[in-house]
């Protein structure tokens, strides 16, 4: 319960005081008027006693009277009965009262802790509430510490104290009963003594007459005290000492000790007297009450206050006390002292109540006036108000008793101690007194600490008949439950909801309004979203009635903007009810357009776009991707793009990039880099992508949705008005705004129930400058069938606050949360520049693997600016040339057909031989991988569009792939802060399988000598193995080998070897074939110079024409499939080989590393070969050719090399292992030293013997041995060696070596030398001399570890007998 500025001693004892009755002349009511105020009212704020009284009870004991305070009342008469209800007229009083007692707006707020809640009082005061503690110091220390504190309701005080003094008298009991009466008349009156006999005789009359019902008096000898008005106060006092005497016996009263006379007190009243009597003065005008008082005149009245009481109430109190006691004692017959008359009756055993439950009848007896019964009552009352507590409780003590033994339930009920509220409104249904009693209990309760039970006790009072006085109650009953020990706060806000829902019943809409929002704070963000949504809409519908429309849109606008979790109908009522209530609010007056809470803009997610919208394909054209909002942002995407871009920066600025470089970023959001401002170029648009999402469960429908900006105009412009101007359409009333940025306006945007929807918004700069986004404008509406409800309709805005990354740098930041700058709605405008436009023609989408395919690409620049130094570059380098400089046109034969490559015709005379051309690498190659497209001019003048060949090659592996190509360009105009622009764009090709060459070289086993051809070069044998790995896919036939070509800085292709020549080279779906070549070296006139790096392309053709690999396209998709390790090995080889010849010694810890590399030199072959085709498919009943070469890099001889990259396995699981690893195996020699020397035998091919005649078969072999190093070698021939390959063992081993057995020779750099042998045979048969084992070593090796070389193809020979 709230606490009370009285403590509940006051409290009690200005519940109950004497009734003092005021019956005042005509005259003396015309006087009092002049304060605006009649007699009652003049005494009323002076009617509590400042000094203690005293009376002597009837056993002569004084009793001393604190605080008096007495009721003064004009005497007003009723016929009617008494009501056990109160009057309309007492109900409006009450319902003024607290309407008009309101909490100051003003007020500090107190801040009261229940619990873990913090909750807010706009009270005046605030008291603490520790009633638990008994000690007083502990008490106080407690309340300077504690955070329990309680809060005023002076409303709740204000209603309780007039219910009180409203309540109408009653029979059975005497409180309300008139102990006196004061008869006033004026001193203007003729005869002042016959007016006071007028009255008196009146006052009679009312009491004894039996006409009136009310007033009641206590005692039919009633306190007749004279008061006679002179100028306002001068005041006589008559008492009548016998109600039958007519003799008047006058005292003047002494307000003052030192002055007794009327003279002198007349003359003291000298300026009262004044100001009462004119009537035109101001402080007495109407509408103030008691203006004309002074502040001795209040002296004077508490004189006559303290007079009255003291001189006549008391003693008459105290007289009537003894005669009441005389009479029951003399009626009784029982001793004359009620005290000793009390040890009897409560000294022995008590006789047992009955109980009330039981009752034979309710309130139909009545006692008579003269009942002892009543007499013992009336005592007890009127002990009651002089503070005589414990006379009363005996007294009431014996009525109870006699009430209840007669079941004078009415009767008892007032001298029950605990059951009387229930006797009250059970029994005896008179509510009025029932809520007396709750009062008074539940501020008894509340003062021990028990305000469980008096919250109980409150909570049972309410009812149907009274709205107010539940609401009272309902609101003191919550404020028990926070003042408990252990506060019960949910209760406390449940039962203010409960006392405002009464309140706003009983028209006490402030009263309900308050309740709701102290209630609020409980439910405030703890999941009750069904208690909040409640809560802020009858905030909001008070809030609106009391007119306070910005609180109710407050109200409403919470429950908009919480996911609430009520029904759509239930959800369209509160938008309803909101877009009115902020309709009213707006008005007319919509210049500064308001916060909407509906849709919620989801900020961080909000993307801006700079630049045009990308062109739809134009019939056969396919425009460029580049960027666009539809495009999902990737960041390891976003990385690829920003190292394409440094690449072609690099390219244009010398191979560096800038120390201020920045990657282009035409698409912003939350994942980008946004702390710098975005540059936007002006008559460029600026696409602004707004997430909407609608958290209701009804359509909301949007209109007139375009964006607010800011605009700062460039203080270099030549008008001295923009200079530094700031220009802003936010304000309804801007105009000339679409002359410096043109919005875009979306008319209608609908939103579905609980849909989220972006909407994109253009803005077109038209200045240069800088531009700030500030948010979004619109109307809303509720969506309903598609429609927008125009009447319910409100325009307002939304901000777009975005939040930059958190910082997390500094200390202060990690112990923050702090967030960067996040600039991507201020772009800058810059000065006009270029916009090119890239279309593809007759771009492929599917490519067999290899395939070579002629496109076309146009560039257009569709700006006013001329642009420059456009560059490519992409992912895929190897996937499309543009054609190197030495392009030539096509042959008509290949325009005919449509083929990519340049084609003569094949020369008959050397059809197996191959036709070469040397051509330089610097034609065809581009620094770092970007590309220069030849424009004419190398400018593009605005308008100007140009188009250019673009051939493209498939992919060698299967499957889709992601090509994407990026395009750098520069405006003409140097010097702006936009230094380039680039173009993006992504392809997916989808590549089919086509053929699989597997190529490998040897040596050949003819020997040197013989093997010359007329270039006087040895040769090497290359076997291609070409297998058709296609499976129809795409309609492809048949695959047919055209050409077989060479490209290398050493060596060449000279003849293909084809045992049917007739026959052309054609593979169906899973075949294979197998082409030999011999491969020579180059001449050295033709190997590459010490100054330009050449390379020697050898075309050997399989049909009528000859395909010029030297050119384009063959030659650049050649240079361009050339790997990065593969460039780097050949320079490091030419750097190495330089270095050994340039320098005479070399120091010992390099020769290993020499030796190393002589071995390699050996092996090397550095043989590049290309396989052009023809695919003929058949689609649409079309029969199409396909062409396309395939490219396999030779590197070592004996080593297989293939145009599939080998796929990675899996790797297997390793088992544990319980025991040690077996130690490493010895490391053998490298293979590179296999290759040191190359061996021949030279035999004849059979042999004929006669056995019978000689046993033995002599046959003379020659071995020869070339070095194939540039070093020294040395050579261990070995002839003890006996095979055991299978392939030896196939045929007869039986023979032997005749002669030594070992040789150990020594060979030059490139020498050839002959060994003769012989070989001894038993019988006939077929025999394999490829038996001697060679080692080899460089003479400079310091590793005593030979290495067997590799010998080739078994050499059989037949031994046939005569």
């Amino acid at each position: 319960m709230a606490q009370c500025v009285q403590s509940v001693q006051e409290f009690v004892q200005d519940s109950f005081v004497p009734m003092v009755a005021v019956l005042c002349s005509e005259e003396a009511e015309r006087v009092t008027r002049k304060n605006n105020l009649n007699f009652a009212e003049l005494l009323r704020p002076f009617c509590r006693l400042t000094s203690e009284g005293h009376i002597r009870d009837p056993s002569n004991q004084l009793q001393v009277v604190k605080n008096l305070r007495i009721c003064v009342n004009n005497l007003v008469t009723s016929p009617t009965t008494t009501s056990t209800s109160l009057s309309p007229a007492q109900r409006q009083l009450l319902s003024d009262v607290v309407s008009s007692c309101q909490p100051q707006e003003s007020a500090v707020t107190n801040v009261v802790m229940a619990g873990d809640y913090e909750l807010n009082f706009s009270d005046d005061c605030v008291k603490a509430s520790t009633p638990w503690y008994s000690v007083w110091r502990e008490t106080l220390l407690e309340i300077k510490t504690s955070k329990y504190s309680s809060v005023t309701t002076p409303w709740f005080e204000a209603y309780r104290e007039n219910f009180l003094q409203s309540m109408p008298a009653s029979d059975h009991e005497f409180l309300n009963h008139y102990l006196a009466c004061l008869l006033v008349v004026s001193s203007t009156e003729a005869v002042p003594v016959e007016q006071f006999l007028k009255l008196s005789q009146e006052q009679h009359r009312i009491q004894h007459s039996g006409e009136y019902t009310n007033p009641k008096w206590f005692i039919p000898n009633t306190l007749k005290y004279y008061v006679l008005l002179h100028d306002m106060f001068y005041i006589l006092r008559y008492f009548l000492a016998d109600e039958m005497s007519s003799s008047l016996e006058g005292h003047p009263l002494q307000l003052d000790s030192s002055m007794a006379n009327l003279h002198n007190l007349s003359a003291v009243h000298t300026d009262l007297k004044k100001g009462a009597k004119d009537s035109n003065s101001p402080a007495c005008a109407a509408g103030s009450h008691g203006a004309c008082l002074t502040l001795n005149d209040h002296d004077y009245i508490r004189q006559f206050i303290q007079e009255f009481t003291f001189r006549g109430l008391l003693p008459h109190i105290e007289k009537t006390i003894r005669q009441l006691n005389d009479q029951l004692v003399s009626r009784k017959g029982l001793s004359r002292s009620l005290f000793t008359a009390t040890k009897k009756w409560f000294g022995g055993g008590k006789a047992p109540e009955k109980s009330i439950s039981e009752p034979k009848s309710t309130c139909g007896l009545l006692y008579p006036p003269e009942a002892p019964e009543l007499q013992i009552r009336k005592m007890a009352d009127l002990c009651l108000l002089v503070q005589h507590y414990d006379l009363a409780y005996s007294c009431y003590h014996t009525a109870k008793k006699d009430f209840l033994s007669d079941q004078a339930m009415l009767y008892a009920a007032g001298a029950l101690v605990r059951a009387h509220m229930l006797v009250y409104t059970m029994i005896c249904l008179n509510m009025v007194l029932a809520e007396r009693c709750a009062l008074l209990s539940a501020e008894i309760l509340k003062s021990q600490g028990k305000y469980s039970e008096a919250a109980t006790l409150l909570i049972k009072m309410t009812s149907e008949d009274s709205d107010l006085r539940s609401a009272l109650l309902l609101e003191q009953a919550a404020h028990c439950f926070i003042n408990m020990r252990n506060p019960m706060v949910r209760k406390f806000a449940f039962h203010m909801i409960l006392s405002g829902h009464r309140f706003s019943k009983a028209g006490q809409r402030r009263h309900a309004l308050r309740c709701y929002c102290q209630a609020m704070q409980v439910y405030k963000e703890r999941g009750w979203s069904l208690a909040e949504d409640h809560i802020n809409f009858t905030i909001g519908r008070q809030s609106f009635t009391l007119r306070q429309p910005e609180e109710a849109v407050t109200a409403f606008r919470q429950i908009l903007i919480n996911d609430s979790r009520q029904t759509a109908k239930q959800q369209g009522a509160f938008l309803r009810e909101y877009l009115y209530v902020y309709k009213s609010v707006l008005g007319g007056n919509e210049v500064s357009l308001p916060q909407l809470p509906l849709p919620c803009i989801h900020s961080s997610a909000t993307r801006v776009y700079f630049g045009h919208e990308r062109r739809l394909a134009e019939g056969e054209k396919q425009a460029a991707t580049h960027v666009s909002l539809d495009q999902e942002f990737d960041q390891d995407l976003s990385a690829m793009w920003c190292h394409l871009e440094e690449q072609l920066v690099a390219s244009a600025n010398g191979g560096v990039v800038p120390v201020n470089f920045q990657p282009t970023q035409c698409c912003l959001n939350s994942q980008t880099d946004n702390l710098r401002h975005p540059l936007a170029v002006v008559e460029e648009p600026i696409i602004v992508e707004v997430t909407f999402r609608n958290p209701l469960k009804v359509s909301l429908a949007l209109s007139s949705l375009s964006l607010l900006w800011r605009f700062t105009v460039d203080g270099s412009s030549s008008s001295k008005e923009m200079t530094e101007e700031t220009i802003t359409n936010e304000e309804t009333s801007a105009v000339g705004v679409d002359d410096i940025v043109t919005s875009e306006t979306i008319q209608e945007f609908q939103l579905g129930p609980e849909e989220t929807k972006m909407a994109r918004l253009k803005l077109l700069p038209h200045r240069t400058g800088q531009l700030n986004i500030v948010g979004v404008v619109y109307n809303l509406a509720a969506g309903s069938s598609g429609e927008m409800t125009s009447n319910l309709m409100v325009r307002g805005k939304q901000d777009l606050n975005i939040l930059g990354p958190r910082l997390n740098l500094t200390k202060e930041d990690k112990m923050s949360v702090r967030h960067g700058p996040d600039r991507r709605l201020n772009p800058i405008i810059t000065a006009p520049m270029p916009l090119m436009e890239v279309f593809f023609l007759q771009f492929p989408t599917a490519l067999l693997c290899g395939e070579i395919r002629k496109a076309y690409v146009e560039f257009c620049n569709v700006s006013g600016v001329a642009l420059c130094g456009l560059r490519v570059v992409s992912t895929h380098a190897a996937f499309f040339t543009f054609g190197s400089q030495a392009t030539t046109p096509l042959s008509p034969t290949s325009a005919e057909n449509c083929s990519p490559y340049k084609t003569v015709a094949t020369p008959l005379q050397r059809a197996s031989e191959a036709t070469e051309s040397l051509v330089s690498a610097d034609d065809f190659r581009q620094p770092s991988g970007v590309i220069e497209i030849p424009i004419d001019g190398s400018i593009l003048q605005p308008g100007q569009s140009t188009q250019l060949p673009l051939w493209l090659r498939g992919p060698d592996q299967e499957g889709v792939h992601e090509i994407n190509f990026l395009f750098y360009y520069e405006s003409a105009e140097k010097g702006l802060k936009i230094s380039h622009r680039v173009l993006r764009h992504t392809v997916f090709i989808c590549a089919s399988r086509s053929l699989s060459i597997q190529a490998s070289a040897c040596r050949s086993s003819v020997p040197p000598h013989h093997c010359l051809d007329e270039k006087g070069s040895s040769g090497t044998l290359v076997f291609i193995d070409v297998e058709n790995i296609n499976t129809n896919e795409g309609g492809v036939r048949e695959f047919h080998i055209v050409q077989v070509s060479s490209s290398s800085q050493h060596w060449r292709l000279h003849k293909y070897i084809n045992p049917n020549k007739d026959k052309e080279c054609k593979l169906g779906s899973r075949e294979r074939a197998k082409l030999c070549f011999r491969a020579t070296r180059c001449k050295p006139s033709e190997a590459t110079s010490k100054v330009v790096e050449k390379y020697t392309f050898s075309d050997l053709s399989m049909g009528n024409e000859q395909i010029i690999s030297s050119t384009t396209p063959c030659g650049d998709f050649f240079f361009r499939c050339l790997t990065l390790e593969t460039q780097e090995a050949y320079g490091a080889s030419s750097r190495i080989s330089s270095v050994s010849k340039s320098q005479g010694s070399v120091p010992t810890e390099n020769r290993s590393s020499d030796l190393t590399d002589i071995a390699k030199e050996c092996s090397e072959l550095d043989l590049n070969i290309i396989v052009i085709w023809k695919a003929y498919v058949v689609e649409d009943n079309k029969q199409l050719i396909l062409e396309g070469q395939l490219h396999v890099a030779l590197q070592t001889i004996g080593k297989e090399a293939s145009s599939l990259t080998a796929k990675e396995e899996a790797q297997e699981m390793v088992l544990l292992k319980f025991k040690s690893d077996l130690p490493p195996p010895v490391i053998l020699p490298s293979a590179e030293f296999c290759q040191l020397i190359k061996t021949n035998l030279h035999y004849p091919e059979t042999c004929t013997h006669p056995f019978v005649q000689e046993s033995l078969c002599l046959v003379p072999v020659t071995l020869t041995l070339s070095n194939c190093s540039l070093a020294q070698v040395d050579v261990i021939i070995d002839l003890r060696h006996k095979s055991t390959s299978p392939e030896s063992l196939e045929v007869h081993s039986s023979f032997a070596w005749v002669g030594q057995s070992q040789y150990k020779l020594q060979l030059k750099p490139k020498e050839v030398l002959c060994l003769t042998l012989q070989a001894c045979f038993l019988q006939a048969g077929v025999y394999n001399l490829n038996t001697p084992r060679v080692f080899a070593k460089p003479s400079e090796q310091s590793i005593m570890c030979e290495t067997s070389q590799q010998t080739a193809t078994p050499a059989l020979i037949v031994i046939s007998n005569a």
